[in-house]
């Protein structure tokens, strides 16, 4: 059991951290816009949460302007994709090993 725990990241402890991983886990880029309506979070909440996992090197921030309107859209990096499947795995490690035990 103590493995699993090990391997269970603080980085992605936050129900918002882990929102915005999976939903870059499955889109290649994605704007701030549509992770803060998908999430349901405040700007500066998504905002600290965004800087958090970039600050880990989990995700990659581009910034840009359409037309006369700023765009920031944020893909996952290598490093991040394969840290949340460790992650990922780690729980369901935990949560099989604690159904086998009921």
């Amino acid at each position: 059991m103590k493995e699993y725990l090990e391997n269970i990241n603080k980085a992605f402890e936050s129900r918002a951290r882990l929102g915005i991983m999976s939903v870059l886990m499955v889109e290649e880029r994605v704007d701030f816009n549509t992770l803060k309506e998908t999430l349901q979070l405040t700007d500066g909440n998504l905002a600290s949460h965004l800087r958090a996992l970039e600050e880990a090197n989990y995700l990659r921030v581009e910034k840009q302007f359409v037309g006369r309107k700023p765009n920031t859209t944020y893909q996952a990096t290598e490093a991040g994709k394969s840290a949340f499947k460790e992650h990922l795995d780690a729980l369901e490690q935990l949560i099989l090993n604690n159904r086998n035990n009921e």
